[in-house]
């Protein structure tokens, strides 16, 4: 067993718990993040891409609303490479009440969300494709992120302070002398080891699988409900500004455009197990629907790819909620030495991504007030590595730093045989213009990562093709590069896809059938992939 010391443990790689282990380390504390898979897997990589303005819960949640127009200009700024300012539309489209727009405007006012009334043809000539027939439109402030690269800009940021990330490491054991919580046990999925840390304190950011973690130090009380809702990308960007309806929260009023693509969603039905999660053909039609209602003709765009995730939802039995939709999105810290008599571990469920350095300071300011230590979070002055320079993302800037690379190598190498550098410069994958060298850094830096890891930080894989063309280059660029042998290679490519058909399955109908079609052959009767020799187990990927 492999063993370690920390001051600080945190459970749980998503946006919640990377911007804890980077609060934690930025106060000073040595700090370890455990996650049992990759970094934002789980619910953090598994939504709309949207940055509230907080316009959404002006009516329904006031408090989490004025949360998030407070930390949507602190993330803006110190995630400025993950965040794009699209700004955002509430519309009254022909189908909803007029009378909620009142509603609507008193609640953003009273939770200090900045907006304005626009005229319906202001709205249609920022929007062209939207619904003629609108009645009403309001401005707000909202944006996209890139959830992955806001959480791994978090951890690298931790990183630089010293603290440990540890993905692929799963919790089985959280051990107590008495009342007090002193270490945790983990195993290491990917050498198959154990590992044990010693600790002072142990933040748990599981989200919907926080009630788990609770479990294994005994607090049995922590209800988490997880909220499944499926959301799907169309196949180019619809709309360049966030638009939602302007509803009290329901299905499929939102659609946001995120890098090449724009994601529609999202239902809110209560999960069982948020390890799994359907994503039923029911639903796609009625985000489809929803679609035609501020788009007309939203259908005949291609759905490229639909998943689900699980928002962790408190289960307070203080507020008889009815149902998930019902339930608050704020932010829940459990204390769980008054709570349940367990000292050294608190639990923080809830909240938005885009309230996440908010959690995260909250839960650790509670953490430093029961350890008796006066150590004030500063995760607001600091950007993270990559966004230190303020330039918020622009859909083009990958086109950009490529065509420069292309043309300066042809005008010094003119006709000759093709220069390193060309060789680094050529595009992997067209759709999300992600270049080799960007693979092979990647590779070189995480050697044991899946692609499926790799797509999260390069978005391999996540444009139209759905890695019908991409995926078969990068399994050739690692095979050369000596980063894999021949065995691991197919395993990988064979895993990766199987991933990416997942949310293809759902959305099978008109052009997507020829796409998805197109592919099959490519893999199945060009490389025979299903038929090529691969590791004997999947924890060798």
């Amino acid at each position: 067993m492999r063993t370690m010391d920390a001051d600080v443990v945190v459970i749980g790689g998503g946006a919640t718990g990377a911007g804890v282990v980077r609060d934690v380390a930025m106060r000073g504390y040595s700090a370890v993040l455990l996650d049992k898979a990759d970094l934002g897997q789980g619910t953090t990589g598994r939504y709309h891409g949207l940055l509230h303005s907080g316009g959404r819960y002006v009516v329904s949640d006031p408090e989490s609303a004025t949360e998030c127009a407070e930390e949507n200009e602190i993330v803006t700024r110190i995630h400025a490479d993950a965040v794009e300012k699209t700004g955002g539309l509430f519309v009254v489209t022909p189908d909803d009440p007029m009378e909620f727009s009142d509603q609507w405007t008193e609640g953003a006012t009273k939770a200090k969300v900045p907006w304005t009334e626009i005229s319906v043809a202001e709205a249609l000539r920022r929007e062209p494709r939207l619904n003629p027939g609108l009645k009403r439109a309001f401005a707000v402030q909202d944006g996209t992120v890139d959830g992955w690269q806001m959480v791994w800009g978090a951890a690298h940021s931790a990183e630089d302070h010293g603290a440990q990330v540890l993905t692929y490491t799963e919790v089985t054991e959280i051990i107590r002398e008495g009342d007090q919580v002193t270490a945790v046990v983990a195993h290491d999925l990917k050498k198959d080891e154990q590992v044990r840390i010693s600790t002072r304190f142990v933040i748990n950011t599981a989200g919907p699988w926080a009630g788990r973690i609770a479990d294994l130090v005994g607090c049995h009380d922590v209800e988490v409900v997880p909220g499944r809702g499926i959301m799907i990308a169309m196949n180019h960007r619809l709309v360049n500004t966030v638009v939602n309806r302007c509803i009290y929260p329901a299905d499929g009023d939102i659609l946001v455009p995120v890098h090449t693509v724009s994601i529609i969603g999202t239902t809110d039905v209560k999960a069982d197990d948020p390890q799994r999660l359907a994503v039923p053909r029911n639903e796609v039609q009625q985000m489809l629907d929803s679609g035609e209602a501020l788009i007309p003709g939203f259908r005949d765009s291609r759905a490229v790819h639909a998943w689900a995730g699980a928002r962790p939802l408190f289960k307070d039995k203080r507020v008889a909620a009815t149902d998930t939709r019902h339930m608050s999105r704020g932010m829940s810290i459990l204390d769980h030495g008054t709570r349940d008599g367990v000292n050294g571990i608190v639990s923080i469920i809830g909240g938005k991504l885009t309230t996440y350095r908010l959690m995260a300071k909250n839960v650790v300011d509670v953490m430093c007030e029961q350890l008796g230590d006066d150590r004030p979070c500063t995760t607001d002055k600091e950007a993270v590595p990559g966004s230190t320079e303020g330039h918020t993302y622009v859909i083009t800037h990958r086109l950009h730093d490529n065509e420069v690379a292309r043309a300066k190598h042809l005008k010094t190498t003119p006709n000759k045989t093709p220069s390193r550098a060309a060789i680094d410069d050529q595009i992997i994958c067209e759709c999300e213009l992600m270049s080799r060298k960007m693979l092979t850094d990647l590779l070189a830096e995480q050697p044991d990562s899946t692609f499926d890891d790799l797509r999260r930080q390069l978005r391999l894989g996540m444009g139209p093709c759905q890695g019908g063309f991409c995926s078969m280059r990068a399994t050739g660029v690692a095979l050369e590069e000596g980063a894999v042998d021949v065995e691991r290679a197919t395993g990988l490519l064979r895993l990766f896809l199987k991933n990416r058909w997942i949310g293809l399955w759902p959305i099978l109908y008109g052009e997507q059938v020829r796409q998805t079609a197109l592919d099959d052959w490519i893999f199945q009767g060009t490389f025979d992939v299903e038929h090529l020799p691969v590791p004997e187990s999947e924890v060798e990927l």
